[in-house]
């Protein structure tokens, strides 16, 4: 990609600046250099955060090693039992919610849902590991698929696409028709809004994101979306065009249109 930016692209890389974006996580989304959006950045005064530094481990304290008579007491005194005694295995600390454990795997939920449904409803106190090891003791391993985690803060990033809908009957015609599932969902919370279609254009799709915005009483800072021409006018391995409309009506409500790169399907989820 060359180093002038088309005025789309300048845009993005500017909102995305404000927003607090660091330059390598800008060009990992956007495929603009960080040399590049650097330049951009500064030319419009908005500071760039430095880079984040590894904390340095504590050093281990060092270990104190005295030397005295033969009186002196050791410092460290070491019980053994007998070999004859086995030793005494522990409990689980899920073994107490063992029903309610149970329960959710019947239910087809799975370790993540359970414990924070223990957490929840029941007080449990112990970590998501125990509870992840518990309920594989209690249905085996199995493999699961892989799949990509996408970690977002509160309110930062919303993920949007169509689906296939049901059949639903036209109030005009009095005919069923197969219906469009426009879905929005928040990347940290997951919760969604799910509107359905009979048809689809630039201006409906605009509508729906402003119906989702009131229904979530909000709107999140990132709208990440795939490359569907009433979005993206021409997808672009680094440099698509975002529909002017679409656009616009984001920049209303100052959110920032971000198309998935081609050939990247594990940034949506």
């Amino acid at each position: 990609m060359s180093n002038v930016l088309s005025e789309q692209a300048k845009q993005q890389v500017i909102a995305l600046g404000r927003l607090g974006w660091s330059l390598r996580r800008i060009q990992d989304e956007t495929g603009v250099r960080r040399e590049t959006a650097s330049i951009y950045l500064k030319a419009a005064g908005i500071a760039i955060p430095p880079p984040g530094r590894r904390k340095q481990q504590p050093a281990k304290p060092a270990i104190l090693v005295t030397t005295g008579s033969e009186s002196a007491k050791p410092a460290i005194s070491v019980t053994t039992d007998s070999a004859d005694s086995p030793p005494t295995p522990s409990a689980s600390f899920c073994e107490p919610f063992r029903e309610a454990i149970e329960l959710g795997l019947r239910q087809g939920r799975n370790a993540m849902g359970i414990w924070q449904d223990l957490v929840s409803q029941a007080g449990f106190r112990g970590g998501y590991q125990t509870v992840k090891r518990f309920v594989r003791k209690l249905r085996g391993w199995q493999t699961s698929e892989a799949c990509a985690v996408i970690i977002t803060g509160p309110g930062e990033e919303g993920q949007v696409d169509y689906g296939h809908g049901p059949m639903v009957r036209d109030l005009q015609s009095g005919k069923y028709r197969r219906t469009r599932l426009f879905v929005l969902t928040l990347g940290y919370s997951r919760k969604a809004v799910r509107l359905l279609t009979f048809r689809s254009s630039t201006h409906i799709w605009a509508q729906l994101h402003e119906k989702a915005f009131r229904r979530l009483g909000g709107s999140p800072r990132v709208v990440v979306l795939d490359n569907l021409r009433e979005g993206v006018l021409t997808p672009d391995i680094y440099d698509p065009t975002v529909n002017p409309l679409f656009r616009d009506v984001l920049a209303h409500y100052h959110v920032v249109a971000l198309p998935c790169r081609v050939n990247h399907p594990d940034r949506k989820a």
